[in-house]
């Protein structure tokens, strides 16, 4: 039913129809799990396996050899996004609300849960969102607040970058309530999504791959009154792959690196995140509404250390 013969890129108001090329001809659209409370944040860890959140506070597993979905890590902090550092470490966003840990934690490769951060300038941290990395591993983390009754401590909703050794240092990206991040491949922009009140909107950063510094801040899509991005991901050619939408103009929107939309992949729920997995990295993992869903492309997708 969701094969995309034909994509419509309609956001907010202007509709385009192309020829899809992201999905493989008869790919379609498969469920592998609907049993969550609210799903986000895939990262696909060294076996091949799919890590992704389910908020609630549990972080699952799906393994792709068995078609199994089990539980990671029960309770997770509330973890919402989640990615793996480039030697092979899971970071995770762990949010707010009841039994929400406020922090961005490590897992070693001994299995060691650890806080690699959960504050800035001594203040804690509203309810840390999504994360992404770059080839030197350090992590870019978005921190709105949109749930939980916690007494706030940090004015701004804000980006962070947290370097290897815990250091914290906030970005000024302009974005009033950041959620969705991802890093290009060659380390030379920061996509951030920003869906705060005043507008819903993709905006680029340069990125200064040796300083993980971040400047020239752009609005390069723009959203309107519609749902912008959540979360997003990036191919080896620097396409951003990214979840908007709601209702029937809720899906996966893929754009150049300037922010022309190129394609669309509907989903049947408002989508959260994506995430690319395979021994080639092309078959494209959805979190959406309470479920897991995954369809096969055209599209190679990229993650520091491949």
């Amino acid at each position: 039913m969701f094969a995309a013969t034909l994509a419509v890129l309609m956001m907010p108001t202007a509709t385009v129809a192309v020829p899809s090329g992201v999905v493989k001809p008869g790919a379609t659209l498969e469920t592998l799990w609907s049993e969550g409370e609210f799903t986000e944040g895939g990262a696909m860890a060294a076996d091949g396996s799919i890590l992704f959140s389910d908020i609630g506070n549990r972080m699952m597993r799906f393994d792709p050899e068995t078609g199994e979905t089990t539980a990671y890590r029960d309770p997770s902090g509330r973890s919402n996004g989640l990615i793996f550092t480039p030697d092979g470490r899971l970071v995770a966003a762990e949010g707010a609300n009841t039994g929400g840990n406020r922090r961005v934690s490590i897992t070693e490769a001994d299995g060691t849960i650890r806080t690699l951060a959960d504050s800035y300038d001594g203040k804690r941290f509203n309810s840390p969102n999504d994360v992404a990395v770059d080839i030197k591993g350090r992590v870019y983390v978005s921190d709105p607040r949109y749930v939980g009754d916690e007494p706030r401590e940090l004015d701004l909703e804000s980006v962070y970058r947290i370097d290897p050794d815990g250091t914290v240092t906030r970005l000024e990206t302009t974005a009033s309530k950041p959620n969705g991040v991802v890093v290009s491949p060659d380390d030379r922009y920061l996509y951030v999504s920003d869906n705060g009140p005043e507008r819903r909107a993709l905006i680029r950063l340069d990125l200064d791959p040796e300083t993980g510094n971040v400047s020239n801040p752009r609005k390069i899509k723009d959203f309107g009154e519609g749902r912008g991005i959540d979360g997003m991901t990036i191919t080896t050619d620097g396409l951003i792959v990214a979840t908007a939408g709601a209702g029937r103009l809720g899906g996966v929107y893929i754009y150049k690196p300037d922010g022309t939309p190129i394609d669309f992949i509907p989903t049947p729920a408002n989508p959260t995140n994506v995430e690319f997995g395979g021994p080639d990295r092309s078959t494209l993992y959805i979190t959406a509404g309470v479920s897991l869903y995954r369809i096969e492309t055209t599209l190679t997708g990229y993650h520091p250390g491949d």
